[in-house]
């Protein structure tokens, strides 16, 4: 089938993390289609490709995009940062194909999300079990995040949290805290990477009753560590133990 859809998941930023299956889907499309931002972080691959590049809130139309082009019998690669299946462009792109019925070979090309790679940056956050709240409220109730918030405070949950703060939503980082707080410490600690594995990349470690007091931006992930949570003793390195006995 020569209409082929790649749904590829550029990982953070670098090409150094971007996996060999996405680079392949990559080189072997016609056309290229993304978000502005995402798409000029691969022009190195884009030498000789036709590309579309849209800019913020434009999901849906590139998705439409996309498939026009697909049924005219081409091959595209329809790109997100981070993995296209964690608040990327995979779901809509499905959706839209199943509400089509359309009749062309679609193909989700994991990559490495924002989550994975701040915590490779903070050490390992990660390492029990953990969650991933949006605190963008642009498409889910706000009722509905905190609830989520709090569940994941009352099963002490490691917390990571997307888009955390914006101009449009300074508070939002605020309330989670302040609702984290019911159920956690205030040192537990908190690592804040912004722009993870990108060449601008910045980290801090601080604790949850100060975290807001850093600087927090769309492009930062803030990583809520829970109860067994620790920070090593030259203060660069957060983790969550498994549970091994040393």
């Amino acid at each position: 089938m020569s209409n082929k859809i790649w749904i590829v998941g550029l990982g953070p930023g670098l090409h150094d993390h971007m996996t060999p299956a996405a680079q392949d889907a990559l080189k072997e499309a016609e056309v290229v289609v993304g978000y502005k931002t995402y798409i000029d972080l691969i022009k190195f691959f884009l030498i000789d490709k036709e590309v579309y590049a849209s800019g913020m809130r434009k999901e849906i139309d590139r998705c439409k995009e996309v498939l026009e082009i697909a049924n005219q019998g081409k091959s595209v690669a329809l790109v997100s940062s981070g993995d296209a299946g964690v608040y990327g462009m995979a779901g809509i792109m499905l959706e839209l194909v199943e509400s089509e019925q359309a009749d062309v070979d679609v193909i989700v090309i994991p990559g490495v999300s924002a989550a994975n790679a701040a915590a490779a940056t903070l050490g390992a956050p990660l390492m029990h079990d953990y969650c991933v709240i949006s605190l963008s409220d642009l498409l889910t109730d706000w009722d509905i995040i905190k609830k989520r918030i709090a569940c994941a405070g009352e099963g002490d949950f490691v917390v990571s949290l997307y888009n955390p703060r914006s101009k449009g939503r300074p508070n939002n980082i605020v309330e989670a805290r302040d609702i984290l707080l019911k159920y956690r410490s205030p040192q537990t600690p908190v690592g804040i990477v912004t722009n993870a594995k990108r060449e601008n990349e910045s980290m801090v470690i601080t604790d949850l009753e100060n975290m807001c007091e850093e600087e927090i931006n769309m492009f930062s992930m803030v990583i809520i560590g829970n109860s067994k949570t620790f920070v090593t003793e030259d203060g660069t390195t957060m983790i969550t133990p498994r549970g091994y006995k040393l």
